[in-house]
């Protein structure tokens, strides 16, 4: 028992000798380091920044959308084509066959009773229109009136009871970068909403010398969407889908609408005149210089507005009732908008001073223009036919046809014979003129001119 407590006693100091050995000769000793954190310096700066509507919600489009898919309908339209067919000949036919060729657009209701906005292209040449409402019902539509030039056409249902309908924005008003919807029915796909801002305005498109004002968007619009509508976030009418830009006829990124003010206008013509009136302010503009913010005058025309209220050549035009014009799809716009004998607050840039002026707007009277002569005519008066001793003709109101002009032939010379032929009228002259050039025959021009000599031309 000794022996064991002796062995066990000596193992026991053989450990502790080792272990005191190996940490002084070969254990190195550790040091733990405590390093404080470098403190951050700060700058004052010179501003305090402002949070800005820092508890924004996102832009709610249900209340909007579901005002106007209710007003907004399918337009179908059937027209009746004749189509040369041979073969029925055959069958006792007369050489043709008729087809029926279907189109769908959109529409939107802009009244209880019943009264219906879309584009005019939409139902040209349509022998029945058949109107889709949002509940599916189907009923016939009657063509109250259609301006082409603007593209808008105004239709009528008859319904029991009044119809969800949308209220006109002024689309004056309306700001680039604001948010708006389009609804329609693309592809025939019924109550379409897509979403979108306001890219430009008074935009004109190439190729289209009519309508020069659009509202552009970049809000989806696609083949079946013309007619519908185009809304801010209230639910109100901002404008009528028209037109798309593409190359492959779907959607790539622009389309464009009738403002409403312009609808608007062409909708209160159609009911009370039956044709859309339009006015002029009694100019012509000098476009040539594309630097100038505003439009300049190149003429005043004497018997005009403009001047009468004394508007003079060079002067330009910045102002339409404080709406600002930039250019002439601006100008052009707001008279679009407006009647002959309505009075316009114009103001305008005359050598750096800023005039404003009251101009009471005239009616714009398309005159027959030759397209061969480039000279618009107008009708001779009952005090000219005694005068000159004719019984009728056609006389020049304005020309840009260099061999007259070199010749001094131009305003108020009256076209009284083409190739020995009576004219009756100026209808009758251009339509004359236009179709015997267009068969490469010569022109013989009989005309009299303001003091009465009578001289004739070979053309």
């Amino acid at each position: 028992m000794k022996k064991f407590f002796g062995i066990l006693g000596v193992a026991f100091i053989g450990g502790a000798v080792a272990l005191t050995g190996y940490k002084m000769l070969i254990e190195k000793p550790q040091v733990i380091v405590e390093q404080a954190e470098p403190s951050i310096q700060t700058v004052k700066a010179s501003y305090t920044p402002t949070v800005v509507n820092a508890t924004a919600t996102p832009t709610d489009f249900t209340e909007a959308a579901e005002k106007t898919v209710n007003a907004v309908v399918h337009v179908k339209n059937t027209a009746v084509r004749t189509k040369q067919d041979p073969y029925s000949f055959f069958f006792g036919g007369n050489g043709t066959r008729e087809y029926k060729q279907v189109g769908t657009g959109s529409g939107v209701i802009i009244s209880p009773d019943g009264y219906i906005v879309t584009n005019n292209h939409v139902i040209a040449n349509a022998t029945d229109i058949e109107i889709t409402l949002n509940n599916r019902k189907k009923v016939k539509a009657k063509l109250i009136g259609a301006d082409e030039k603007n593209d808008i056409a105004l239709l009528k249902v008859d319904v029991d009871g009044d119809l969800p309908n949308l209220p006109f924005a002024n689309s004056n008003n309306v700001k680039i970068g604001e948010w708006v919807l389009a609804v329609g029915n693309p592809y025939n796909l019924t109550s379409t909403v897509t979403a979108g801002i306001v890219s430009a305005k008074g935009r004109d498109l190439d190729g289209n010398k009519n309508i020069e004002a659009f509202i552009q968007t970049d809000a989806a619009v696609n083949p079946g969407n013309s007619g519908g509508a185009l809304v801010n976030t209230r639910g109100e009418l901002v404008g009528i889908n028209t037109a798309i830009s593409s190359r492959t006829g779907s959607f790539i990124g622009y389309s464009f609408a009738v403002p409403s003010n312009i609808t608007k206008k062409i909708v209160d013509d159609l009911l009370e005149f039956g044709s859309v009136q339009q006015a002029l302010i009694g100019f012509r503009p000098d476009l040539t210089d594309s630097s100038i913010e505003g439009v300049k005058i190149g003429e005043v025309f004497k018997d005009g507005g403009a001047g009468k209220a004394g508007l003079k050549d060079g002067d330009v035009i910045t102002k339409v009732n404080d709406v600002k014009i930039s250019k002439y799809s601006d100008l052009k716009g707001q008279l679009t908008a407006k009647r002959p004998g309505e009075y316009i607050n114009v103001t305008v840039d005359r050598d750096g001073e800023e005039l404003t002026k009251v101009v009471e707007l005239t009616e714009l009277i398309e005159l027959p223009i030759s397209q061969v002569l480039q000279t618009e005519f107008e009708e001779v008066t009952k005090e000219e036919k005694q005068k000159f001793k004719i019984e009728g003709g056609a006389k020049i109101k304005r020309t840009e046809n260099v061999a007259f002009k070199q010749f001094d032939v131009g305003e108020g010379y009256i076209l009284t014979k083409i190739n020995g032929k009576q004219v009756s009228s100026a209808k009758e002259a251009v339509k004359m003129l236009d179709t015997n050039y267009s068969r490469n025959k010569r022109l013989l021009l009989e005309m009299v001119s303001p003091s009465g000599q009578v001289e004739r031309f070979r053309y």
